[in-house]
């Protein structure tokens, strides 16, 4: 007996001692979004193989054909849901499956198709999928031709308006993916990554697998499971013997590592664990999983803490568009995005208000966000006509189940919120479906991952049936920052997140005077906007909120006074389609964001890197273009510096000091054409210098792309800003001119925009009116390698070219 063991010990030995470099890989992930058929409209035989789609549009998913159409308040979308069309579209892939993968498992994997979608292969119903920010698989090998043609059609009904309360797209908006396995593999989601212990000094690493069984027989084999570091070197390694009797079994292994490399929001250092199956000494499934080693905490007195250090999560809410992109996922799109919250200070997302694309997770993992990862807009009690209550008692148990085993093992993912505004917040007497949902939804979440729980609730109230239900490890407070400094004596021994927070309004390039006068639109939130600017514009002073909101500098003061705070999410990072609230039509996108809906920071960006990060700030604006003698107010957000001084003309208007609890200086000064300067000092020394000088007429083009180098995979882009300027480079603060794109080379131009909330101009197009100076293209690249020459030219100014590297 002992000698058998110590047989056993060696062919574990052996077996750790394989490299991961070394493993033979036998499975394959293909990107399947290349190369459909698409029509718009109905087709009742589209599902059948032998259908002739010859005349459908070719194209690629991700895919959104809602972005495509022209704006309408009369679409059954409503501006609310970003004035365009939606119905219902078809999509056709013919593929080949090798004659090599006969006895094998086929699967096809989407990460989210909006919705209502049903999927065929050669003609066998797969299923359907209503909610339209799922992913799911479908298992294609029963129905598979070997060496043969196989069609895969994809009915999507986005017909029935209005479903949701913004933009939702409509399509194959995110990728599709064909998995090939031998028929024992690591099963759909099959790891469970936990990190029981955490320290400085060591990590304990808990790994469960799922592992399933298609085949009929009994099979004898090994679980390898090993973690490798960023540089690609095992750090650990175990084996366990498994016997598969049934069709699915799991393996549950723990491992140890001797000082971790921890993960943060500013060292976001990434693990990979590789689980290899063997069975006698044929590796048949290799599955590799993102880990991150971190520990964190909420404390009801002293907030976040992450790694053992106090942190303060500085989160925005997103919505999932993209904007003149639409719907449909695009990961440099999405990563510039991340990139402009990371240069403001931002370190937290929070994915409102239903699963966001896997690819944006694995960027929160490489870039350091903190991810309050949300489930649902509504339960049983439904917000719009057709939307997902009337699925609810069907899907919801299976769509949150998949979607805590899809995203538990990013290490950006820090909570789940299982709610947004739920209407089951309220109810009297025998009503307490919300405390019932509540228990039920967290019990789901509990028995998948260990990570807190919480919901963003606005009614903040003790009868709050969600609050009430005392299932939440975090409560969520939307808006009432008023209630903040109150939260221990509200609700003692619990801990607080701000899930959403300001709701200021703000057109990017407009403002209103005087500054120090906030306007309230509308007065209530259940009354319409009876006052406001006739051309739909607000000011960019941050003195615009709603009713139920507040300015940014209200909230960032309670966030930064009140220590039991754990962080809060800010309604919005950048501007989104749809729900232009309160503003009726012709608005059709948001006015909340810091950032507008073509990515041009608003002037509050500034007040937030001033505030968020020690990157050197000094920000004066409004332009400098007015009626003389006009009273003008000069704002001035800076850090890093004791005063600032402005200058008008050379002459001196005096110096401003920040006092407590206050974010910006400003000035009110005369109009006088020519130039105002700011100079921030420290100590009496300059440590910046900013001015902003009168602008003569439209004079030239001026370009500028985020990246001069991009890939020739068919899907990279860059973002190429037009500035109309005068001869001086000046940016012309109200230039409204027309400008026309061309491109020279393998690229194409997948959108334009300009930021303008109330414009009716297609995002498809290559043309764009300028908005208060700016308007954008976004550059998308062939799969061919060389120069590309990008082209702007508007009447009677001198046109723009500029050279982008495809390779």
């Amino acid at each position: 007996m002992q000698k058998l063991k110590y047989l056993s010990y060696l062919l574990l030995l052996t077996i750790l001692s394989q490299t991961v470099n070394g493993q033979t890989n036998t499975r394959t992930v293909e990107n399947l979004n290349k190369g459909w058929k698409f029509y718009l409209g109905d087709e009742v035989k589209a599902s059948n193989p032998d259908f002739n789609d010859q005349n459908w549009r070719s194209l690629n998913v991700p895919h959104d054909w809602s972005v495509e159409g022209s704006f309408s308040k009369d679409h059954p979308a409503t501006p609310g849901g970003g004035a365009l069309p939606g119905g219902t579209g078809w999509y056709r892939k013919t593929f080949i499956i090798p004659a090599t993968s006969k006895g094998k498992s086929v699967f096809i994997d989407f990460d989210g198709v909006y919705r209502n979608s049903e999927v065929w292969i050669n003609g066998h119903l797969l299923g359907k999928r209503p909610n339209g920010y799922i992913a799911f698989r479908y298992d294609l090998t029963p129905f598979l031709l070997y060496g043969k043609k196989n069609v895969l059609a994809v009915k999507v009904d986005n017909s029935e308006q209005p479903n949701s309360r913004w933009y939702s797209g409509s399509g194959i908006y995110r990728d599709v993916k064909l998995t090939t396995v031998n028929h024992v593999f690591v099963d759909l989601w099959g790891t469970q990554v936990r990190t029981p212990k955490v320290t400085s000094e060591i990590a304990n690493v808990s790994i469960k697998t799922q592992i399933r069984n298609n085949s009929t027989a009994v099979q004898q084999g090994v679980v390898k499971t090993s973690l490798v570091n960023a540089e690609g070197k095992v750090v650990t390694s175990t084996a366990t013997k498994i016997t598969l009797k049934d069709s699915i079994s799991f393996v549950e292994q723990l491992l140890s590592v001797s000082n971790p490399h921890l993960w943060s929001d500013t060292d976001p250092y990434l693990y990979k664990v590789v689980t290899t199956i063997l069975l006698g000494n044929k590796t048949v499934d290799q599955y590799e999983t993102t880990a991150g080693l971190r520990y964190f905490s909420f404390d009801k007195d002293k907030g976040f803490s992450l790694n053992g250090k106090p942190l303060k999560i500085r989160g925005v809410c997103n919505h999932h568009d993209l904007g003149a992109l639409g719907a449909a996922f695009n990961v440099r799109a999405a990563e510039r995005q991340l990139e402009m919250l990371k240069e403001m200070g931002c370190n937290g997302l929070r994915t409102s208000h239903n699963p966001p694309a896997e690819e944006l997770l694995n960027l929160c993992d490489k870039m350091g966000f903190i991810v309050m990862n949300e489930a649902f807009d509504m339960w049983k009690k439904g917000k719009n006509k057709y939307d997902y209550s009337l699925d609810w008692d069907k899907w919801h148990k299976r769509d949150l189940e998949d979607q805590i085993k899809r995203d538990r093992n990013h290490p950006s993912v820090f909570m789940w919120s299982i709610g947004n505004e739920i209407q089951e917040q309220w109810g009297t007497g025998a009503d307490t479906a919300g405390r019932v949902i509540t228990r039920e939804l967290t019990a789901i979440v509990k028995s998948l991952d260990d990570r807190p729980v919480t919901s963003a609730t606005n009614d903040i109230n003790l009868y709050n049936n969600l609050i009430f239900s005392n299932a939440y490890d975090l409560i969520g407070y939307n808006y009432n920052h008023d209630k903040f400094a109150k939260f221990p004596q509200t609700f003692p021994g619990k801990q607080l997140i701000g899930s959403e927070t300001v709701s200021a309004l703000q057109t990017r390039g407009h403002y209103d005077m005087p500054s120090d006068s906030i306007r309230v639109w509308p007065t209530a939130w259940d009354k319409p906007l009876l006052t406001g600017n006739a051309d739909l514009t607000c000011s960019a002073y941050d003195n615009c909120r709603t009713p139920w909101g507040s300015t940014h500098e209200e909230t960032l003061c309670e966030f930064n006074t009140n220590q039991h705070l754990a962080g809060m999410f800010i309604w919005t990072g950048f501007d989104y389609l749809g729900e232009p609230t309160p503003y009726p039509w012709p608005a059709r996108s948001s006015y909340f964001g810091i950032i507008d809906l073509a990515g041009f920071p608003k002037d509050v960006f500034y007040m937030y890197q001033s505030q968020w990060t020690n990157t050197p700030v000094l920000h004066i604006f409004p332009h400098w273009n007015w009626k003389p003698g006009q009273l003008v107010d000069v704002w001035a957000y800076y850090n890093n510096a004791d005063e600032v001084e402005l200058f008008l003309n050379g002459k001196s208007l005096g110096s401003k000091k920040k006092v407590q609890h206050e974010f910006h200086v400003y000035w009110r000064i005369p109009f006088e054409a020519g130039t105002i300067k700011a100079v921030s000092r420290k100590n009496g020394v300059t440590v910046l210098t900013k001015e902003i000088t009168t602008t003569g007429t439209p004079s030239k083009i001026i370009l500028t792309a985020d990246r001069n180098k991009i890939k020739a995979d068919g899907e990279d882009l860059s973002f190429i800003t037009a500035k109309i300027a005068d001869e001086k480079g000046n940016m012309i603060p109200n230039a409204d001119n027309l400008i026309q794109f061309t491109v020279s080379g393998d690229a194409s131009i997948a959108g334009v925009d300009n930021g303008n909330p109330t414009s009716m101009e297609s995002f498809k197009a290559s043309q764009r009116k300028a908005f208060n100076g700016l308007a954008l293209a976004i550059l998308k690249s062939g799969e061919k390698s060389g120069k590309v020459t990008f082209t702007a030219t508007a009447q009677g100014l001198v046109p723009a070219s500029i050279e982008i590297e495809v390779k």
